[in-house]
């Protein structure tokens, strides 16, 4: 058998390397000159890398454990000691621990009654959610608007969306907050450090996993190979790319993100879509700012810092073990996302150093600057995931993991378990290629 991967992710870098140990014939194809998709290291000192794209991970990803351990990788813990910073209404606040300084009972009330809606959601099958289509109908802007009552919450709502899932509240559906936030272990699990979804980060980088998985497969993978279309007639499939190379191929998985699934040409054409116009990208940029230390745990300062006006809208301490460097890396997300992302890299380096000299004043200047716009991505259409809006859930949901004929998904957007995280994407990457696999065991066929 032979197959093609379309995607060198996560996603898809594990979906060849098992589609390989069992003896399929795999070429991968990558549209970009590297791999590891929505992971993206910077070297921010000789031997010493942050990352740019996906970072974090808690025990709960036992998927991603495994793989790393097979490829010789470990965890390091995220460096969370000292006092955090505020700025949200006036002026900045300096206090121990993470709890922003708002209104205690209004943000309780706004988490108990995310907490509500997440337990609603089948975690199987989102759209299958009692009430699922009035809940898929709004946005979570609308939900806020009807249910948070204290400017506080309301406040803090699109800063922790932004946070949690680099959504804009005004493009999701009430469903896809909900689903987000149950798939990858509900509120309290996402959002915590220690013994939470971001108390480890990849040692070296998270890009390593992309690129030892990449070093096992070899020459099987192919960069600068965009796909343009997918044929099928029959038992056989051409793969198309916009060099005009063509692929037949016995089997295909495309393991890119929907907004790129569906912009590629498939004939016969697709029964469901992959993506609609309600359809968003992740609103996410990320910003490292690298001194030669982390001058602010001299401070008694953990990096972390959260602020209503933007443009970094929370910072966390990102630094390499062994103090070869100290980074802050900034978040920009949401609606904001979008506003910075369209400015000059000169005006966007300028709105960060302000905010940071008032958000840390006694830092120094950073000796670089690394802004990374997962937005106008071309190959990977935003980041963390895709952000389902409206009507997205019901119309998309029950055919995320369907495959059309020789045409397979991959993807964390086609994982309900660990939705948008570096998890769902290798847990996709093993479903899909024990799909292929066990599919041809059953029409009797051989790899």
């Amino acid at each position: 058998m032979r197959a093609v991967v379309i995607g060198a992710g996560l996603a898809g870098l594990t979906a060849a390397a098992d589609l390989t140990t069992a003896g399929v014939q795999t070429t991968v194809l990558e549209a970009r000159d590297r791999v590891g998709g929505r992971t993206h290291g910077i070297e921010v000192a000789p031997g010493a890398w942050a990352d740019a794209g996906a970072a974090y991970l808690g025990d709960r990803h036992t998927q991603l454990h495994k793989l790393m351990a097979g490829l010789g990788l470990t965890a390091t813990p995220t460096t969370m000691g000292g006092r955090s910073r505020f700025a949200l209404r006036d002026g900045e606040d300096t206090r121990a621990g993470r709890f922003p300084p708002l209104n205690a009972v209004a943000l309780g009330e706004l988490f108990d009654l995310l907490h509500d809606l997440t337990a609603k959601v089948r975690s199987d099958a989102p759209w299958r959610t009692p009430d699922a289509a009035a809940l898929d109908a709004v946005t979570a802007e609308q939900w806020a608007e009807v249910n948070l009552r204290h400017p506080d919450a309301r406040l803090f709502f699109p800063l922790f969306l932004g946070e949690m899932m680099a959504a804009d509240p005004a493009r999701v559906s009430v469903l896809h907050m909900a689903t987000y936030l149950r798939s990858g272990g509900g509120l309290r699990y996402l959002n915590a450090f220690e013994g939470g979804a971001q108390q480890d980060r990849v040692l070296g980088g998270a890009h390593r996993i992309a690129e030892r998985l990449a070093e096992q497969l070899g020459a099987r993978i192919r960069l600068n190979r965009p796909v343009r279309a997918i044929h099928q007639d029959g038992g056989r499939v051409s793969v198309h790319t916009d060099s005009g190379r063509t692929y037949q191929v016995d089997v295909v998985v495309v393991a890119v993100p929907p907004l790129l699934a569906q912009s590629i040409d498939y004939h016969p054409g697709l029964p469901a879509p992959r993506a609609t116009a309600a359809t968003g990208r992740g609103c996410a940029v990320k910003v490292q700012l690298v001194y030669r230390t982390p001058y602010w745990r001299e401070q008694g300062l953990s990096g972390w810092s959260v602020s209503a006006t933007g443009p970094l809208l929370s910072t966390v301490d990102d630094s390499p073990p062994g103090g070869r460097a100290g980074v802050l890396t900034g978040f920009v997300t949401g609606a904001e996302a979008y506003r910075f992302a369209a400015l000059d890299p000169a005006t966007r380096e300028a709105e960060v150093l302000h905010q940071v000299s008032e958000l840390f004043p006694r830092l120094p200047r950073p000796t670089a600057v690394h802004v990374n716009d997962w937005v106008n991505e071309p190959y990977s259409k935003g980041c963390y995931a895709a952000l389902f809006g409206p009507g997205d859930w019901l119309r998309l949901g029950p055919h995320l993991s369907t495959p059309y004929g020789r045409v397979h998904w991959a993807g964390t957007e086609t994982s309900t378990e660990f939705f948008g995280l570096m998890e769902g994407a290798v847990r996709s990457g093993h479903r899909v290629a024990t799909e292929i696999l066990s599919g041809y065991e059953t029409a009797g066929g051989t790899p």
